[in-house]
């Protein structure tokens, strides 16, 4: 009996499915951060996710809102036919009138260019944010002088501990998690609300899921957590970042104490994309990003 949905069977990812899946990303080891057990499990009731097997490629549907569309495949090239029956079966059997594989990274590109059969477009919004670990976690040289200062008042202000997020430390995180929402609106942004049922879920299931996380203690309750994992073998990919605005500085102090406390020994770090959100992108790029990893959207042509 197969231990993995056969095409086009699919079923739900789930937190059983996570050594199968987690296997194949491994061999694949992706650079672009849709692509771990991680983003799957956070964003599971937003983008329902499914999987399945196809040609020995793992393939996964996301469904949000009115819209489906489909995450580049997961396996050894060659993924063109692979990736065309994934598209005409989304168009002749699901019905999908602009069947699109989304967040497809540089590599699956390479594969079917140059192509009368697809189209490729990037799509900047869904660009990842990597940097260098030492320089997260350091804050080296005049650029980053800006962000040291913020810094450097939260250590006046404060008298706080850092620390690996432990399953004793997992329900005050829980707490800061509904201030956090809260303060958010999170019942008026389906997003939010959704990414609340991620944060919460994942910390329920922190030992299982594998994911590592690292807080920000004052007066003895957390009042910052951050969750990651590994996304290759040279890169980790950081999901989720929370804190209390109460405490001014206290953003750059979680990036900078998880940084240099957990993936120092790691050369770069993911911090995901920023949505085309303007504010988010201004945030992003003033750590300095060392590169960005391209995504593209991939539709048959003639569709």
């Amino acid at each position: 009996m197969t231990a993995y949905p056969v095409f086009p069977e699919f079923k739900s990812v789930v937190l059983e499915d996570r050594d199968e899946i987690q296997s194949r990303l491994r061999a694949y080891q992706p650079e672009t951060s849709e692509l771990s057990f991680g983003n799957f499990f956070i964003w599971h009731e937003h983008y329902q996710f499914q999987w399945s097997v196809l040609n020995g490629c793992m393939v996964i549907l996301a469904s949000a809102a009115d819209t489906v569309f489909a995450l580049p495949p997961v396996g050894p090239p060659p993924r063109s036919e692979t990736a065309r029956e994934l598209l005409q079966w989304m168009r002749d059997e699901r019905g999908i009138v602009d069947p699109v594989i989304a967040r497809a990274d540089r590599r699956l590109v390479a594969e079917l260019e140059p192509s009368s059969v697809f189209e490729m477009t990037p799509t900047r919004e869904h660009f990842d944010y990597v940097y260098r670990s030492e320089d997260l976690g350091n804050l080296t040289g005049r650029r980053y002088s800006k962000k040291r200062n913020h810094i450097n008042n939260f250590s006046r202000q404060y008298t706080y501990e850092y620390a690996p997020l432990t399953e004793a430390l997992v329900p005050d995180t829980l707490t800061l998690a509904e201030v956090w929402c809260e303060q958010r609106a999170c019942e008026e942004d389906i997003s939010l609300a959704h990414e609340f049922v991620g944060i919460k879920e994942s910390l329920e299931h922190f030992s299982k899921l594998g994911i590592e996380g690292g807080v920000i203690l004052i007066d003895g309750r957390v009042q910052a957590f951050a969750l990651g994992e590994m996304l290759n073998e040279r890169m980790a990919v950081v999901h989720i970042e929370k804190g209390n605005p109460e405490f001014a500085g206290i953003y750059p102090m979680i990036t900078k104490l998880f940084s240099l406390n957990r993936w120092q020994d790691i050369a770069y770090i993911n911090r995901e994309q920023d949505l085309g959100d303007p504010g988010l992108r201004q945030a992003k790029e003033s750590y300095y990003p060392d590169h960005m990893v391209e995504k593209f959207e991939v539709r048959l042509r003639g569709r």
